[in-house]
């Protein structure tokens, strides 16, 4: 029955009677027992008529209660029927795809695939191999980029729109989950969400930062940043979990508590304060996971746990690099960067023993398979949870003050250099030279691939641009490894050990096989350890981009000496002599009227083979005056179809391996070590002072003791005998090879096919010291 919201009533005309009052008052009153208000204007009208008495109200209808839970629900439903109570439901509409900066280019192949199907499929071609190779090179392309992500671009996949949230990864994971709601003191923050829930059978407690799928579930959710409620819900739940002693789950996944006002007002300061110390003493496994952004003391007041697992591409910082850009450099443009100096990435956490772990994420992102990630999570927690359950209260206590114990690495009375002092002050410049350099190397790397791509030479980038990156390269490299050598406390011993080789290498005698073995020691020690270093990452990028641009400058070396052999040979071809000649021969072979170079008369063959001598000794001069020299060797008819047996084969390659494996045993020993190492300084010396005979002399002693020493050795093993026995058994199988060959030509009317068989590799003992 609908209620009275509101009434008014107005009394009108000179006078009302005391009887007529108490009528309108009794039927008022009586409405409560089930008379309708229809009936009761009617009667009111009634009886007031003759006394000038109106009365008149106002009603509002009121709002049935809409009931999240439908008529009929499912009792089997995951998660039981109160899960109906959740105002978080799935999405009508797929979320909107959204293409990072860095992610262009794959969209750009995928565009590429989309229009090949379509044309397929509007045409009605066959293009399975076109499709295949696109897709092929789109999932390279992809791997590529996704394990060679920057810090920035980490942090740009962490706050991706689509990032699979807290709720999300809850409803993959768990049985069953009931969400508990409010701090008891009258307010319940939308941005932390907590509730109890099951995995497997087992109970946890689930504290975790919720933003939001869209704008509006953003704007309902504080975008993730908890207002001091929130810190206080979740520490209720702390405090409710360790009481009945429920594991504690947290997901962290905020760019940091909410700093207003407001909440400045309410104690935001207190309430991360409280929950940090609250922590510290609960005696229930605790264990955290990023699995997007955690920013600063908002993502540590519900962080201490025995152990922090971020998601591959979490981040996880003191301060955004955007702030802190514009706090050291005065603007956000440095964020790149910041984020490389912040060391805010999961890989470089685990190196410094912030977090403990890793959970993997797919190609693309967790937003590309949020089901696979969710699976990885639980993984995590129950593998963690098992290790947990094994401990007591007092054992986790002591394990989780271990964790933080054990963070941060100090170095005593360490020199600080002039240039960090320097740097103390605040700078007005914005951009570094390795940030100058980053943006370099994106610009040769785009070209390069346009280059790829159009199979054009002009687009290829010169071979001065490319030697100028390579030396940047180089000296960005030097720098890296300088740092890492500092960072491993290396340094000082690779200065004095640098310092004791070149005393030994300006001495006219050998490198002593003492100092060999240390710098062998050292050198192992540092390649070792060289994965410890916090600019290890950088540094293997570094490395890849050389090695690429070499690889792309000897491509370009490669293609302009292409290109001007092709141009000089055509200058060649084109001269009037020459051409007149070829011209001449054309004619007159094309007058003899024969259809192959057999049937030429013996005359006009002796003039085809002179004018096909001319033309080559024409190339020969051309590739003499580039400086190059042309090597044609022709193989007889037994050289060409003799294949060795199986038997031989097998002799051959196990003898070339006993070969190299003693050549590396005997280059092992120290006093060819020291020979070596010396002739590499005889080498370097020689570069900085060209023509100098002296050092000439001396490389070349080296190079041939160095020879010497390896084939005394190696005679001394025994492989000689066996190369010899081995020569001997091919020598007479080429042999056979070539007798049944000239059988078999006799026998054959039509020798035109010779031209087109292929040659088969004869197979070759790598050994030049038994020459």
């Amino acid at each position: 029955m609908a209620s009275m919201s509101h009434s008014s009533i107005a009394l009108c005309g000179a006078s009302a009677s005391a009887s007529a009052s108490a009528s309108a008052s009794d039927h008022l009153r009586s409405s409560t027992n089930g008379v309708s208000l229809r009936t009761l204007g009617r009667a009111m009208v009634a009886s007031t008529k003759r006394n000038n008495l109106y009365v008149t109200a106002r009603l509002k209808k009121g709002k049935k209660f809409d009931h999240p839970w439908p008529s009929n629900p499912d009792p089997n439903v995951k998660g039981g029927v109160l899960s109906y109570l959740s105002t978080f439901k799935p999405l009508g509409d797929t979320q909107k795809p959204v293409t990072l900066d860095f992610e262009k280019p794959l969209v750009e192949l995928e565009k590429k695939i989309v229009d090949v199907r379509k044309m397929a499929a509007e045409t009605g071609l066959d293009f399975t191999d076109q499709i295949i190779t696109l897709e092929t090179k789109y999932r390279q392309a992809l791997k590529d980029l996704y394990t060679h992500l920057t810090p920035i671009q980490r942090v740009n996949i962490a706050r991706h729109p689509n990032r699979p949230t807290f709720l999300d990864h809850i409803h993959n994971i768990t049985d069953k989950f009931m969400e508990l709601h409010g701090d008891r003191a009258g307010y319940d923050d939308p941005a932390i969400v907590t509730g109890i829930g099951t995995i497997d059978g087992k109970r946890y407690m689930f504290i975790g930062h919720q933003k939001g799928r869209n704008t509006k579930e953003n704007i309902m959710r504080n975008f993730g940043m908890p207002t001091p409620h929130g810190y206080r819900k979740a520490l209720r739940m702390m405090y409710y979990a360790d009481h009945h002693g429920f594991p504690i789950v947290t997901f962290i996944d905020t760019p940091g508590a909410y700093a207003d006002l407001k909440s400045e007002e309410l104690g935001q300061g207190e309430a991360i304060a409280n929950n940090l110390r609250t922590m510290f003493g609960l005696k229930v496994p605790i264990l955290s996971i990023v699995i997007g952004e955690g920013g600063s003391g908002g993502a540590l007041a519900i962080g201490c746990a025995n152990k922090m697992l971020m998601l591959e591409n979490a981040v996880f910082y003191v301060a955004s690099p955007e702030a802190c850009a514009a706090i050291l450099w005065n603007s956000s443009k440095a964020a790149p960067e910041a984020a490389e100096k912040l060391r805010i990435t999961s890989r470089e956490l685990v190196k410094l023993n912030v977090a403990d772990g890793i959970i993997p994420e797919p190609l693309g992102g967790a937003h590309a398979d949020p089901s696979w990630t969710s699976q990885q999570i639980k993984i995590a927690i129950n593998e963690n949870m098992n290790e947990f359950g094994k401990m007591s209260g007092e054992e986790l206590l002591k394990h989780r003050m271990a964790k933080y114990r054990k963070i941060g690495v100090f170095i005593e009375n360490a020199p600080v250099e002039p240039e960090i002092k320097v740097n103390m002050k605040r700078r007005d410049a914005v951009v570094s030279n390795s940030r100058k350099l980053e943006g370099e190397v994106e610009k040769l790397k785009e070209q390069i691939l346009k280059a790829k791509e159009t199979s054009s030479s002009e687009d290829q980038p010169s071979s001065e641009v490319l030697n100028e990156m390579i030396k940047k390269l180089k000296s960005e490299i030097d720098d890296e490894y300088t740092e890492a050598a500092r960072a491993m406390g290396l340094e000082e011993r690779l200065t004095a050990m640098r310092g004791e080789f070149s005393k030994a290498s300006e001495e006219e005698h050998l490198v002593h096989p003492i100092l060999i073995e240390k710098i062998e020691k050292l050198k192992e020690e540092f390649n070792t350890r060289l994965s410890e270093a916090p600019n290890y990452e950088s540094l293997k990028s570094k490395l890849d981009m050389l090695r690429d641009f070499s690889r792309a400058k000897a491509a370009s070396e490669a293609a302009s000496v292409k290109n001007e052999i092709n141009k000089r040979f055509q200058e060649a071809v084109d001269r009037p002599e020459v051409r007149e000649k070829v011209e001449a021969i054309k004619a007159e072979v094309a007058s003899s009227g024969a259809s192959s170079f057999e049937e030429l008369s013996d005359e006009l063959k002796e003039k085809v083979l002179k004018t096909k001598g001319e033309v080559e000794a024409e190339m020969a001069g051309v590739l003499k005056s580039m400086g190059l020299e042309l090597e044609a060797v022709k193989p007889n008819v037994a050289e060409q179809i003799f294949v060795p047996s199986e038997n031989i084969q097998e002799k051959v390659e196990k003898l070339n391996r006993e070969i190299s494996e003693k050549i590396e045993e005997v280059v092992r020993a120290p006093e060819i070590k020291s020979m070596v190492e010396l002739l590499k300084v005889e080498n370097a010396k020689a570069s900085q002072t060209p023509g100098d005979t002296k050092v000439s002399q001396k490389i070349e002693t080296l190079e041939q003791q160095i020879k010497q020493k390896i084939a005394d050795a190696l005679s001394m093993s025994g492989l000689q005998e066996k190369q010899e026995e081995l020569e001997k058994e091919l020598a007479v199988a080429r042999e056979v090879a070539a007798v049944k060959s000239e059988e078999s030509l006799k026998e054959d009317d039509d020798d035109d096919g010779d031209d087109d068989g292929s040659e088969s590799e004869k197979p070759e003992i790598i050994n030049p010291h038994f020459a």
